[in-house]
């Protein structure tokens, strides 16, 4: 399962990168079909925002801690300082590590958005 990544190097510059989640198999129930599932990774905080219509917020900034944020509805435009631009849209998620230097720019859609933060502690690495 392919995730968007915003990450921030050593010096301060934010990037984008896609990481691959590895998924097995698995019947959650002796009857279903088998699904794509992850691990379960650890996460201590989950907060649900609501966007409101309009706001564009396009400032730099950083995140206060790893989160895999999954947008419900609307879209939001990423910028990180390299310049390079994604459109992240309903349904889509995106694991934002970039927690020091410059941050990233968010461009807000028109519509207001419902959005699922996910603090985990250790991103995505590999639970033990």
């Amino acid at each position: 399962m392919k995730c968007l990544r915003i990450f921030a190097t050593p010096d301060g510059e934010s990037h984008f990168d896609e990481i691959e989640i590895p998924t097995n198999q698995v019947s959650v129930h002796p009857d279903a079909v088998p699904f794509d599932v992850t691990a379960s990774y650890p996460a201590s905080r989950v907060r649900i925002t609501r966007i409101p219509a309009g706001m564009r917020q396009v400032e730099w900034h950083t995140v206060p801690d790893r989160c895999l944020t999954v947008r419900l509805d609307g879209a939001v435009e990423y910028e990180t300082s390299d310049g390079e631009v994604r459109t992240v849209g309903a349904g889509e998620f995106v694991l934002i590590e970039d927690t020091h230097g410059k941050g990233h720019l968010s461009r807000h859609s028109q519509e207001a958005q419902t959005v699922i933060w996910i603090s985990l502690p250790n991103g995505l690495e590999e639970p033990a």
